[in-house]
């Protein structure tokens, strides 16, 4: 029988939920609220800049238990996931998503991400990202349409559930499902470390080599010339594990846009054109030319990076739009280019909700808050409402299922303080005593979750509340 990552985490969530990190949980969290995190002696990274600012940010939360879900979260990644060392004379940093030990080009960059602002004085954490970096560049010259990696980059083996899928398995690779962000992640955060720190260490010619690589694999998807190497198939009972038509998806048209196999939740697409992906992946060329030019002076593959960028914007503008029961243009979260459509969200991003965060639009766009607020509503229909709170789920967990990644997102790209209060309180009210975000809980009943340990999910968690202590710091001493 095949176990599939859906399945294999179910049961994790029941085996590991009474045992994180070797505590039990409690059906309430205890009074005193003592911390969740790993004994310091068992952490496996230390930065004295995230230390500082988590003891600055919980002196300025009033109530116990945020503060609490605070330090317990915001730390996570460090405690628990990084594992450095080297790799070809050079520092490696390899960063799992938690209770999977493999790394995905995604959750990795995202699970780092608030730390980014803290590294230029904090010498740990630049030897983090400078190793990182490596990583993905290593990672992509391995195999651009792999979403997950493996720690050794000659394993053979990927995993449990990857095992008898019908695509091009390489040495390294952990799965293989294509999803355009995987390699618009790993741009936004090289473009972001280098902006906060200047360190130009990391990006070294294995490093350009691979953005190079990046380009050409949005081009050779944008299938102009046929449908490319790129091919996926699982035996599942499950659907969304596996495409269709050998592998290739859907039809579509060949109209300039990016195709996807699989979305950021590593579900399959239903039209390959995926919209919050490609709107990511034009921010991401436009941050990657920039950086050709400053870090290797590089303008004939910077013009390559905003031609691309240019080509696929104006795709957006005329097959990505669609329009509201009121005529108002909203975006589309998939399509085909034959004038096919599909509105709806999903928890992870990139997605229609997650736009602004990821520097795709302002956050105050028109119709980037038409979309937003759609998506927020019974008109998407991965959008649960119930008696434990409301937000955004998706296929990969089912119905019902709402993921705290969405009310964390929802908050972040927030400019109303009772909406962010709201997304407070459900985020305090629904971690089921474990003081940890996990991957998604039932509408009604919060101690129906998945995944015990998801450091994105807990990282992200502590970015919205240090974005708070800095913007909005009464909303959080009245919390």
């Amino acid at each position: 029988m095949i176990t599939s990552r859906r399945s294999l985490l179910k049961l994790m969530a029941g085996a590991v939920g009474g045992l994180m990190f070797g505590r039990v949980p409690m059906a309430r969290a205890a009074p005193r609220y003592i911390s969740h995190r790993t004994p310091i002696g068992q952490r496996k990274f230390v930065s004295p800049a995230v230390e500082a600012l988590i003891a600055r940010t919980k002196a300025k939360i009033g109530d116990p238990e945020l503060a609490w879900l605070f330090e317990n979260c915001y730390p996570n990644t460090l405690d628990t996931t990084v594992q450095l060392g080297s790799l070809h004379g050079k520092p490696d940093t390899f960063i799992v998503t938690g209770d999977i030990d493999a790394m995905w080009l995604r959750d990795s960059s995202a699970q780092v991400w608030p730390y980014v602002p803290l590294a230029a004085h904090d010498e740990p954490l630049r030897r983090l990202f400078r190793g990182l970096i490596r990583r993905h560049a290593l990672c992509i010259s391995i195999d651009p349409y792999a979403n997950a990696f493996l720690p050794d980059p000659q394993a053979k083996t990927p995993l449990s559930w990857a095992q008898q899928d019908l695509t091009d398995i390489h040495p390294g690779v952990a799965e293989r499902k294509w999803e355009i962000d995987s390699l618009c992640y790993p741009i936004r955060l090289a473009h972001a470390y280098w902006q906060a720190t200047g360190d130009r260490e990391p990006f070294d010619d294995d490093w350009r080599a691979a953005m190079h690589t990046v380009l050409a694999t949005f081009r050779e998807q944008q299938r102009k010339h046929g449908p490319g190497p790129y091919h996926f198939q699982r035996p599942s009972a499950n659907p969304t594990d596996t495409q269709f038509l050998d592998g290739y998806g859907n039809p579509t048209r060949a109209v300039g846009l990016i195709h996807a196999m699989f979305r950021p939740s590593d579900d399959a697409c239903i039209y390959p054109l995926s919209i919050p992906g490609n709107l990511f992946a034009v921010s991401s060329l436009r941050q990657l030319a920039q950086l050709a030019i400053a870090l290797h002076d590089d303008r004939a593959f910077a013009a390559e990076c905003n031609a691309l960028a240019g080509e696929v914007e104006r795709a957006l503008q005329e097959f990505g739009v669609m329009h509201d029961e009121h005529g108002n243009e909203i975006w589309a979260y998939e399509v085909d280019g034959y004038g096919n459509q599909l509105f709806m969200d999903d928890a992870n991003a990139p997605g229609l909700s997650s736009l602004a965060y990821l520097g795709c639009c302002r956050s105050d766009d028109a119709r980037y808050r038409r979309s937003r607020e759609l998506a927020w509503s019974p008109r998407n229909p991965y959008f649960f409402r119930g008696s434990a709170a409301q937000g955004i789920g998706g296929p990969h967990e089912g119905l019902r299922m709402i993921w705290p990644i969405s009310i964390i997102m929802r908050g972040l790209t927030s400019d109303d303080s009772g909406e962010i209060r709201q997304c407070l309180h459900w985020l305090k009210t629904t971690h089921a005593g474990t003081g940890f975000m996990h991957e998604a809980f039932d509408q009604d009943d919060p101690a129906h979750f998945t995944r015990a340990w998801f450091a994105w999910a807990n990282t992200l968690f502590g970015e919205l509340i240090v974005q708070l202590a800095a913007q909005r710091p009464e909303l959080l001493r009245r919390a």
